[in-house]
């Protein structure tokens, strides 16, 4: 156990085991890389802690208690709770590689996160958002295509701009989709979904250059694949276009996808492997939207509901 080696040395240790044992997504790695990171730096400048000895003798769980509570006033819950969840996996993978003697990260409780719901849009603004898109052109045309995938498959906005040429099957309806943490799963589409899709292969290539990535599903007008941004900028702005009397991000396309088919009498588990959730507690939070839209409708319709 070389317990002499140093806490930053160790740490990039953890993130090699988290790219290519864990596989998880460039987005969390980065993420968890700051989290850590920002620990490191709070142990070593007032804890005086910067080798795995004096984390493994040194480390109490007041100490941890102590970091985290001195975050409370600037960070969101959320964001406390990644950090923690970064620290802890951090302990935990120390711990079993047998380079520390305890791991104090598990009896630190998690904060209670604020729970949100998520943001989603009737089925009406929907099919209004679709539409807004000027077919006429190449680019609307394009963004069509965007929607229908986003909305009528579910994805993540990741998944969507990851997609390549070959990972869609027209014939059969499907679209192989890389999620979280390089797992695929296969996701069906409708006609809807399909006929935007074919009109947009069929001007795709007026805009591939010679120079130009032919892989992607969805590129730019130079040709290259776009991004998660170009997605959000798009996004916003066929909603002024649409004069939408409320915004909505990207993902709030992969919201309404599985709230509309909640409402629709889909099985949660049918939801859950459509979302590539992990944990069936992820969809079930689409349960809560439901009854909330259901209130709303109460609220609104029923004559005792505003006395």
């Amino acid at each position: 156990m070389n317990t002499e080696m140093e806490l930053n040395q160790a740490a990039e240790q953890f993130f090699e085991f988290l790219t290519h044992q864990k596989r998880y997504s460039p987005n969390t790695l980065r993420a968890y890389r700051i989290d850590l990171e920002h620990w490191l730096l709070d142990l070593r400048d007032k804890r005086g802690i910067q080798s795995l000895a004096e984390l493994s003798t040194g480390m109490e769980v007041a100490q941890l208690r102590s970091y985290l509570s001195s975050l409370y006033d600037t960070h969101e819950k959320s964001s406390l709770c990644r950090r923690l969840s970064a620290i802890r996996s951090f302990l935990k993978y120390l711990r079993v590689q047998g380079l520390i003697a305890r791991d104090v990260g598990v009896l630190v409780p998690t904060p209670k996160a604020k729970k949100t719901l998520p943001v989603f849009f009737k089925v009406e603004e929907m099919d209004e958002l679709i539409s807004a898109p000027d077919t006429a052109t190449i680019l609307g045309r394009r963004d069509r295509a965007i929607f229908e995938v986003l909305y009528g498959c579910g994805l993540r906005v990741s998944e969507a701009v990851g997609l390549n040429i070959s990972d869609v099957s027209l014939e059969q309806g499907w679209l192989t989709v890389m999620g979280k943490g390089s797992k695929e799963r296969s996701v069906p589409f409708g006609p809807p979904a399909r006929q935007a899709i074919e009109a947009w292969l069929t001007d795709r290539q007026d805009l591939t250059s010679k120079n130009a990535d032919k892989t992607p599903l969805f590129i730019n007008f130079r040709g290259g694949r776009l991004t998660v941004r170009s997605v959000a900028r798009l996004l916003a702005k066929h909603l002024v276009r649409m004069a939408a009397s409320r915004s909505i991000s990207p993902h709030g396309l992969r919201h309404s996808f599985a709230t509309h088919l909640l409402a629709a009498g889909a099985d949660l588990r049918t939801i859950q492997e459509l979302l590539g959730h992990a944990r069936l507690s992820t969809t079930q939070r689409y349960t809560h939207v439901d009854l909330g839209a259901l209130l709303d409708e109460y609220r609104v319709a029923h004559p005792l509901a505003k006395r």
